[in-house]
């Protein structure tokens, strides 16, 4: 039983590390300055809402891992 979830502890923990890089940065910095004006809205559109997606699946990997964390901890 342990085993198990450990095994599902390290695939949520390799899952959250991957949606948090996936994310887009808050601040583009220079080169989103010189380069802003390119960005049509539909890309600006997706970009939130695929962000939106990965922020969501975020708070959920994360609240699957802290609990994972916890029922080892108790095992």
């Amino acid at each position: 039983m342990t085993i198990a979830i450990s095994i599902i502890h390290l695939l949520a923990c390799l899952f959250l590390i991957v949606v948090i890089l996936f994310q887009s940065g808050k601040r583009s910095g220079l080169s989103g300055a010189i380069a802003g004006g390119a960005d049509t809205f539909m890309t600006k559109s997706k970009a939130k809402t695929w962000d939106a997606k990965l922020a969501k699946m975020t708070k959920w990997v994360a609240m699957v891992f802290v609990l994972l964390t916890l029922v080892l901890n108790f095992i």
